[in-house]
This record gives structure tokens, sequence and C-alpha cells, in this order.
């Protein structure tokens, strides 16, 4: 396993309220090529599936989860300038650490939008977010419908990345289409995690 590099700890206090992020969302296909700040790619992770708790031995997170056995796995699609102090390269959320890991160097943007069919708008956003869900260790309690609660949880996911980016002052995007074994490919993620949502995260153009 790679060394975790620890992220800035998130702010639990905002300045906008739920009912201003909801009233404000909107899916954005747009994106300055500004980079984010570290603090902000925290703040992002942390809003999307970060760790609230902790109870009876288990972590709780932002997102409710069947069982709280939390099938997904966040990771970031880091362009070149995209997050400042950070390489370009694909990230694994830590949440239990709040940290990131390094799957794979470079500059991955064109390539993951290639692959969500040729949905080049995507590339131009500095960081790009992909939900993965594996779906046995939900499966292992509730059997098929565990694959069920996984997109279920997806879609919880899906709503915090958008208001939390909301919070902020940044924009979110969201797609469901691409192909989700060259997603795998060409992110070096393991076969067993299924690409679910893909979301472009940065500032409006």
């Amino acid at each position: 396993m790679a060394a975790e590099i620890a992220l800035p700890s998130p702010s639990y206090k905002g300045t906008v309220s739920v009912e201003e992020a909801l009233k404000a969302r909107r899916t954005h296909r747009s994106f300055q090529s500004r980079p984010l700040t570290l603090k902000q790619f925290s703040q992002i992770l942390w809003g999307a599936y970060g760790v609230t708790d902790q109870k009876y031995g288990s972590f709780l997170k932002t997102a409710p989860s069947a069982g709280a056995l939390y099938p997904l796995d966040i990771y970031g699609v880091v362009g070149k300038g995209g997050v400042e102090t950070l390489a370009p390269g694909i990230y694994h959320f830590r949440p239990e650490n709040h940290a990131l890991e390094l799957v794979k160097q470079g500059d991955l943007r064109a390539e993951v939008a290639r692959q969500a069919l040729q949905q080049m708008w995507m590339a131009k956003a500095p960081l790009i977010l992909v939900i993965t869900g594996e779906y046995k260790r939900s499966s292992i309690k509730y059997g098929p419908r565990g694959v069920t609660y996984t997109h279920i949880e997806a879609g919880h996911v899906g709503q915090n990345i958008f208001l939390q980016a909301e919070a902020i002052g940044l924009k979110a995007g969201i797609v469901g289409a691409f192909n989700n074994q060259q997603i795998i490919r060409v992110m070096g993620l393991s076969t067993s995690h299924d690409p679910l949502l893909i979301m472009p995260v940065g500032y409006s153009e």
C-alpha cells in the first residue's frame, strides 16, 4: 500500500444553509481550469463520505448505509494543477484516516472523459470524482438486495457532493454514461470496485 497523504481537517460549520445549497444546486458541465485548494478537496471528500462518529466499533459517515456496511469508495482524478500541492493522478479517499492514497500517477482526466462516451467537457474540471461500489460488502448480509442498497447509497453520496460543493463556492456535474470496465482499466482500480457515478468538480465557468 502506498503511503497515505494526510488531508486538512474538515470544517463542520459553514456559511451557506442547507436550504440555500439546495436552491442553488444545478448540474454543471462547464468549469474553469482554476485549481482547488487541498482544503477544498478535503472538504468535498468529507462531505461525500467522511466519518462523523464512531460507535460500537463502527465508523459512521455522512451518507446513510444499509447495515452501516459502507460498500462505496471515492476516487479523485486530479488533473495537472488541479489541486494545489497534489501531483496529478488517481487518489483513493481513506475516510477512516481522512487521508489519500495514490493509486496511479498522471493526468488521466481526458482518458476518463473518453471512456464516458467522449464527454470531453469533463476533462476541463480540475477534479473528477468517481464513486465505486464493492457489492460483496453489502451482499454478505443482504444477499442480492445488497446491490440495490449499494446503488441507493451512491445516490446519497452524489447529492452530498452537490450540496458540499455549493456550500464552499464550487459546482459539480454528474455522469452516469460510461464504460465500466474501461474506467477501471484507465484508473487502475480493483476489478471488484464497480464505477457507479462520475462527478466533475470545480469553479463554474
